[in-house]
C-alpha cells in the first residue's frame, strides 16, 4: 500500500464494489478530496454516488480497493474501528429523514454529541444553534411524528452538524424538501462547511446543487466521467469561419431568390 498524499484528507484508489446479485456498483472510481473543499459526486440515479458515499465513510467496505482518511487506512479497519470514525470523525444526511420517535427534535439533533460524552447541557446548546439556523428551533419540543417531512430533514441535517464533523457525507441531502427550501438549505449546510472548516462530500443528481460545491465528479454506470475539454479556436479561425458562413449564406438566398422568381414565371406562363 503506497499512503495517499499529505493535502488530501479521504483518498480513494480504485474502489469495485458488487451488489448481492452481481451487478457492479463501483467499477474502479478513484479520487482525492482536500480539507475544508466541498465536492459534489453527480451522476444519474443508479450511478453507484450512494455506493461511493458509503465506502467512503466504512458504512460498507469495498470489495477492492482502498480508503485512505487523514493518511489511515479505512479499508483494512475492523467493523468496530470503522463505527468509531463514524461517530467520532464522520457527519452522514440521509435521502430520507430517520430520527428517533420516542425522542423530541433538540434530543434527536444532540444525540450524536450525547454518545461521544458531551453533557446534556453543552450538547441542547450545539444542537439548538443550528435548529434555528435551519429555522426548526421553533418545533424544538416537538416529536419527530408531529412534524412534516420537510421540517424531520431539517432536523437531520442539524444533527449531523452540530458535533462539528471533520467530513460530512450528505446523499441528495435535499431530495425531501420542497423547492421553495432547498436553496436556503444548501445555503446554509455550504456555508456552515466552509466557515468551520468541513469538508463536504455531497451525491446529488441536480445540476444546481452541484454547482454548489467547488468541484465535481461525475459518476456512469459505476465509472468515473471525465470531461473532455476542447482546445480554444484561434481568432483567426472564428473570423475566417464567420466570413466563410456568412458567404454561403448570402449564395443561398440568392439562389432562393432565383428559385423564387422561376417558379412564378412558371405560374404566369400557365
Amino acid at each position: 500500500m503506497v499512503a495517499p498524499p499529505d493535502n488530501d484528507v479521504l483518498w480513494a484508489r480504485a474502489l469495485h464494489f458488487q451488489h448481492n446479485d452481481g451487478s457492479p456498483a463501483l467499477s474502479g472510481v478513484s479520487l482525492g478530496v482536500r480539507e475544508g473543499e466541498i465536492l459534489a459526486v453527480s451522476g444519474p440515479r443508479g450511478s453507484g454516488k450512494t455506493t461511493l458515499l458509503r465506502c467512503l465513510s466504512g458504512l460498507v467496505r469495498p470489495q477492492r480497493g482502498e480508503v485512505w482518511f487523514n493518511s489511515v487506512p479505512v479499508h483494512t479497519m475492523g467493523p468496530l474501528t470503522r463505527e468509531r470514525l463514524r461517530r467520532d470523525r464522520f457527519g452522514w444526511i440521509d435521502p430520507a429523514p430517520v430520527l428517533v420517535p420516542e425522542l423530541n427534535v433538540w434530543e434527536n439533533a444532540a444525540l450524536p454529541l450525547m454518545l461521544r460524552g458531551t453533557s446534556r447541557r453543552r450538547a441542547k446548546t450545539a444542537a439548538m444553534e443550528w435548529l434555528e439556523r435551519l429555522d426548526i428551533g421553533d418545533r424544538a419540543r416537538r416529536h419527530p411524528h408531529e412534524l412534516r417531512q420537510s421540517e424531520r430533514q431539517r432536523v437531520s441535517i442539524a444533527r449531523a452538524l452540530a458535533p462539528a464533523p471533520t467530513i460530512l457525507f450528505a446523499d441528495e441531502p435535499t431530495a425531501p424538501l420542497y423547492r421553495a427550501d432547498r436553496a436556503h438549505v444548501l445555503r446554509t449546510l455550504t456555508t456552515a462547511a466552509r466557515s468551520h472548516g468541513i469538508t463536504v462530500i455531497l451525491a446529488t443528481h441536480d445540476a444546481a446543487t452541484a454547482s454548489l460545491a467547488d468541484r465535481t465528479v461525475s459518476l456512469l454506470d459505476g465509472r468515473g466521467v471525465n470531461t473532455v475539454h476542447l482546445p480554444p479556436v484561434p481568432e483567426k479561425e472564428t473570423e475566417a469561419a464567420a466570413e466563410t458562413a456568412a458567404d454561403e449564406g448570402a449564395e443561398a438566398d440568392a439562389g432562393a431568390g432565383t428559385d423564387a422568381e422561376g417558379r412564378a414565371a412558371c405560374s404566369l406562363s400557365v
